[in-house]
């Protein structure tokens, strides 16, 4: 009731003071008041190739920040509402620009956003993914961005990124993005909003990329699902577009499940006449769906859009009208969220194999301030002038002749082993590795050249950064290797396996407590043998052998 009287003010023109934030209780959204919420959406961004420039900041985007122009805005805003749409999905913001005016728009429109964290030139790569620095600082950004609006519900951590069973191994990646800004929305004492994935629907992996999503703690798995689907074309029906099929595996999904992005344009966007709007609002879907983001508000070449833009002006196209009947035919069955018993049990993490590659283990979380330290601790570092395409020379001819040195940098999704700094960004990772090479090389003058890339530089540390704790992930190669982390801070673990010993130790300092050990990945019980190792006093050693074997050099 309360979401339909918001649809009406919004329709009517009425100024709604401010939207009541969306919430999220087990696979359901609710309005503050415990109404069900259901996403009437559409996606709402240009194309890389028509967006232009965001803005003139100098920020280098190659991207249209479809919130950042009042004109754009105030043009668009009246035919979403006419549209029926309740909620947008914007696919890359400009974090450095002003929202306020669009916000306010959508907001008195009774129009919710939900927004990918990335964008063109910086997101997690299918083919090369890593979880580094430069990606955690955008997404960061882009909380930081949206999160003092209210209609803002939630964001997507990646779009599409394992999107066929050869590239399973970038999952583990998006899903520590998933962790990772999830603890910063905590951290940073925002209200709750939701961080979620996208998925395309490929038939070899898509029982697996959502189960792998699902599974392991809350603090790491998926908020919510959204679902990128175009089976159902024209007159089709659930049995015929599969959507039967989806219904019966989500139904025990303990999250929010909804598309964010769907309409098949077989015959192109001006036949589309949406019965699959019909049926994603019909009691037969939404015990289970939340509703859906038709793909998409602006024409474009690949033939999608309900409003085509030319000079400025938007001119409704052939399936506006129908797109509009639809969301104003269907009348979703709702439930409170007082009589709602969510399911909170998790799927079991997909095992790896032939067909799924990412490991249960995720990449660490990037640390601005370890990458800063190891690149001040090295003595070799690149020339001031050399480009960064130049890099990989660099990493490959180390790499190939010193293997052992570049464990530090790098990371296997599928055994779930990460170096301690495959989580910075490519300038820290070849400083690190140049500063390795050199010492290995007993600091001889030809180690630090590499034909003019690099230089020798001064070790510049402070004690404060060497004395950090630092989270490691190198194992030997040795089966049953489960990992190192060594932690400082008060009330954390140190955890490694060497010579077959599992040795588990507390530290809380300024002093330090023992316990027993625990469990050990190699044997039933770890030896009772075992002793206290500070490892504060010996921070400098780590800073120095990050990335090595430390199997064979770590003293105890």
């Amino acid at each position: 009731m309360v979401s339909k009287t918001l649809s009406m003010l919004a329709l009517a023109g009425a100024a709604v003071a401010e939207l009541p934030p969306i919430h999220i209780k087990g696979m359901k959204f609710f309005y503050e008041n415990g109404t069900q919420f259901y996403m009437k959406g559409i996606a709402y961004q240009a194309e890389i190739a028509t967006a232009g420039s965001s803005t003139n900041t100098g920020n280098n985007t190659d991207y249209k920040d479809p919130l950042s122009s009042e004109s754009d805005c105030k043009r668009d805003v009246p035919l979403l509402q006419e549209l029926g749409v309740n909620t947008i999905r914007t696919y890359a913001i400009d974090p450095k620009v002003d929202h306020d005016k669009c916000m306010k728009l959508l907001d008195d429109a009774g129009i919710y956003v939900i927004s990918d964290l990335s964008q063109p030139a910086l997101a997690i790569n299918r083919d090369e993914p890593e979880w580094n620095t430069e990606l955690f600082t955008r997404y960061k950004d882009v909380i930081d961005a949206l999160a003092k609006y209210k209609n803002t519900i939630g964001f997507f951590a990646g779009n599409e990124v394992s999107d066929a069973k050869n590239n399973t191994e970038a999952s583990a990646y998006v899903k520590a993005a998933i962790r990772d800004t999830k603890k910063y929305i905590v951290d940073k004492k925002y209200r709750p909003m939701g961080v979620g994935y996208a998925s395309n629907d490929h038939p070899d992996i898509r029982n697996e990329i959502a189960e792998y999503f699902n599974c392991g703690e809350d603090a790491e798995a998926t908020d919510f699902w959204g679902y990128n689907i175009y089976s159902w074309c024209g007159k089709s029906s659930m049995k015929e577009s599969g959507y039967d099929k989806w219904v019966e595996f989500f139904k025990s999904y303990n999250v929010p499940v909804f598309f964010a992005e769907y309409g098949c344009n077989a015959g192109g966007a001006k036949t589309r006449i949406y019965t699959d709007t019909e049926a994603l609002f019909s009691d037969e879907m939404t015990g289970v769906f939340s509703g859906g983001l038709v793909f998409k508000y602006q024409q474009e070449e690949n033939d999608y859009g309900v409003v085509e833009i030319k000079n400025g002006k938007a001119e409704k196209q052939g399936d506006f009208d129908a797109l509009k009947k639809a969301h104003a035919k269907v009348n979703p069955t709702r439930v409170q969220e007082k009589d709602y018993n969510p399911n909170t049990g998790r799927d079991q993490c997909p095992a790896v194999g032939d067909v799924w590659k990412s490991n249960k283990n995720l990449p660490p979380t990037p640390d601005q301030t370890l990458c800063d330290c190891a690149e001040a601790a090295s003595e070799c570092g690149p020339a001031d002038d050399l480009d960064i395409k130049d890099y990989g020379s660099l990493f490959g001819y180390i790499c190939g002749e010193k293997p052992e040195l570049c464990a530090g940098i790098n990371g296997n999704a599928t055994t779930g082993v990460y170096g301690a700094y495959s989580m910075c960004d490519a300038k820290a990772k070849l400083t690190y590795l140049l500063g390795a090479y050199y010492k290995d090389q007993k600091s001889s003058s030809s180690a630090c050249d590499h034909k003019g890339k690099a230089s020798v530089k001064k070790a510049n540390a402070e004690s404060s950064c060497l004395q950090r704790c630092h989270f490691l992930r190198q194992c030997p190669q040795q089966p049953g290797c489960h990992r190192y982390w060594c932690s400082c801070q008060p009330h954390q673990h140190f955890h490694y396996w060497r010579q077959r010993q599992c040795r588990f130790q507390h530290f809380h300092l300024p002093r330090l407590h023992l316990r027993q050990p625990r469990r050990c990945p190699v044997q039933r019980r770890c030896p009772r043998r075992w002793r206290c190792h500070d490892c504060s006093v010996n921070a400098s050693y780590f800073v120095e052998t990050l990335g090595m074997y430390l199997s064979s050099s770590l003293s105890v």
